[in-house]
């Protein structure tokens, strides 16, 4: 059996790209590649458990060129859109597959055209395109934890046994409006009142508003992506808005109800036959509407 050819794969900069992006490194490995994955920080911990060699990507445009030419492949796939990560590809002498966006279909080896569709088949579609096999789209994406996710999630759980999981925060606006669900204090309290048990990981920085968000639920701050998503797979069911934690609760196959209205669920809801999406563009869900779609869920 020959050995597998290294690869050069550009990860997306957020949590939910990086999750949404698991079948297509799936692929990758399946036919013959070995991805070397250079993004942000924290992608070594979230994806500890594929086995993939993962690297921090320096910044500049220059120094992150270098360490693209250092992995020693001339292969790779750009889940980015940036004009300079195509640069930076193409200056470290990697051919990389990539959509044609911001003028960069020269700098690419490869340039594809986006349709429009959900994410995970955008992603798919680049790597399909890397390995020349066509191959049928997961229904679920997965992303294996490791001992020491599940270690740390059992910790920080300690004399927690049933609860949901609230994801109350969503940074950046889309069109000027914020991602975060204004319902969140309502639903909380009515779990609370309802003898529930609400859990909440909130980032560094995070704890106050979490609390605030969250009247009575128990804050779990402090954990790496890794524990988190291994939290999040011990919940008996999941709310978020469309971010992060929403595709991290869908990658570890939690039961996950995404909250919509300043984006598109077409393109970015939870993809999981346990995954479901409530809202639509420019209207929220009620709080009643989420309540009972959890009260079905447990």
């Amino acid at each position: 059996m020959s050995a597998a050819e290294p690869i050069v794969v550009r990860l997306p900069n957020w949590v939910g790209d990086v999750c949404m992006a698991l079948p297509a490194l799936a692929h990758l490995r399946a036919h013959g590649f070995a991805p070397i994955c250079f993004g942000r920080g924290w992608a070594r911990d979230l994806l500890a458990g594929t086995g993939d060699d993962v690297r921090a990507l320096p910044k500049g445009l220059r120094a992150g060129a270098a360490a693209l030419r250092a992995a020693g492949a001339t292969r790779g796939v750009l889940f980015t859109n940036s004009f300079g990560s195509a640069l930076m590809a193409r200056l470290a002498g990697v051919r990389a597959v990539g959509y044609r966006r911001e003028f960069r279909g020269l700098l690419l080896g490869q340039a594809l055209r986006r349709r429009a569709t959900h994410e995970v088949d955008a992603f798919h579609a680049l790597a399909t395109a890397a390995t020349g096999v066509a191959a049928p789209l997961p229904d679920r994406l997965e992303l294996p934890l490791s001992d020491a996710h599940r270690v740390a999630a059992a910790t920080a759980l300690a004399g927690i046994d049933r609860f949901t999981a609230l994801c109350p925060l969503a940074t950046g606006l889309v069109r000027g409006r914020s991602k975060q669900w204004p319902s969140f204090p309502l639903l909380c309290r009515a779990l609370v009142e309802a003898g529930r048990t609400v859990v909440c990981c909130p980032g560094p920085g995070e704890e106050a508003l979490a609390a605030r968000l969250l009247p009575g639920a128990r804050l779990l701050p402090g954990l790496g992506l890794g524990a988190y998503a291994a939290v999040l797979a011990r919940a008996e069911a999941v709310v978020a808005n469309d971010s992060g934690p929403m595709h991290l609760a869908a990658a570890v196959g939690a039961r996950v109800i995404g909250v919509f209205s300043v984006t598109e669920p077409e393109r970015t809801r939870p993809w999981s036959p346990h995954g479901t999406a409530f809202g639509a563009l420019a209207r929220w869900p009620s709080p009643v509407e989420v309540l009972r779609a959890l009260e079905r869920q447990t």
